[in-house]
């Protein structure tokens, strides 16, 4: 399959000869990893409400059984989940905004965990590999589709050249976690079409592990970052899974209950603009343009880096 983007083409991507942002661009030499500031990755990723859209990714995720197995084998939801999670997030969020060496660090780490899981599934039987391609693809898909849904939602700023645009750049992710390019639907359309088809075959069963993932979010513990503003997130969350996902949670949506969630995020979308910036974008574009200002101490997104085992 070929998408038009690969990372050798990247960096001299940035900016087009003649384009308003080729003036206003750091050189090409200049380490900002394989996307920058100019990529629609950075564009979406950097949004504080989009990163809440992370959380319904999470909850399809853990609603596929052979998943959620493989989450609970390295005991990811039973031993200080929420530090685990932040983990991953770090890790994740490093593989866009790090600089390369940073993000093939924080896939190989990623990787190197799900080298270890292996097993059966003890509610379906079924045998699950950390490394197989199609449960890979899917933990992807639910990442993609979440956040271009919660920057529709939210933001509001990509018309569908766009979303298509970020969907090929997240296939450079996609393949430095082990997912085959071949493998990832060509275009967006045809990657929410892959979402609807698992959910109609069958495949997806919120199990007991799944509902604690829920809890994570419903009654989320007492060290948890941004636990004031959770529950919200997670009724937003549930609120846009798939209809048949969220009836498996248990989830019923009334009239009243759309018109809250309408309300919801036509307040965001209008609030948005306005909010400082250190409300509206996550840390790590945040201290990014702190670093753009001038030199200065470590921020904590470095601090966090390296208690990730990455270098910062």
């Amino acid at each position: 399959m070929e998408s038009g983007f690969s990372p050798a083409r990247w960096p001299e991507s940035r900016a087009l000869a003649g384009s308003p942002q080729a003036d206003t661009l750091e050189p090409v030499d200049r380490d900002l990893g394989y996307f920058g500031p100019e990529s629609i990755s950075w564009r979406v990723h950097r949004e504080t409400t989009v990163l809440f859209g992370g959380a319904r990714a999470l909850l399809m995720q853990a609603a596929h059984p052979l998943v959620i197995a493989g989450a609970r084998e390295t005991g990811f939801y039973e031993r200080n989940p929420w530090k685990r999670l932040q983990r991953t997030l770090i890790l994740t969020y490093t593989i866009t905004f790090g600089t390369k060496a940073e993000a093939h660090a924080a896939a190989d780490r990623i990787n190197e965990v799900h080298s270890r899981v292996k097993g059966v599934d003890p509610v379906t039987g079924r045998p699950y590999d950390g490394l197989d391609p199609e449960l890979l693809l899917w933990v992807h898909a639910c990442l993609v589709e979440s956040a271009l849904l919660f920057e529709e939602l939210t933001v509001g700023g990509l018309d569908e050249a766009g979303r298509q645009r970020f969907h090929e750049e997240q296939m450079l992710v996609a393949e430095m976690v082990k997912v085959p390019r071949e493998i990832v639907p060509a275009t967006f359309p045809a990657l929410r079409a892959y979402v609807a088809e698992t959910i109609d075959r069958g495949d997806l069963l919120v199990t007991d592990a799944a509902r604690k993932v829920a809890g994570l979010f419903t009654d989320p513990p007492r060290d948890a970052q941004w636990r004031p503003v959770l529950k919200a997130v997670s009724r937003l969350a549930f609120g846009t899974l798939p209809t048949e996902l969220r009836e498996m949670y248990g989830i019923r949506l009334g009239p009243g209950r759309r018109a809250a969630m309408r309300t919801a995020f036509a307040a965001t979308r209008a609030l948005r603009p306005i909010l400082p910036s250190r409300y509206r974008f996550i840390a790590p574009y945040h201290e990014f343009r702190v670093r753009e200002r001038g030199p200065g101490a470590p921020g904590a997104v470095d601090g966090a880096r390296r208690r990730a085992g990455l270098e910062s």
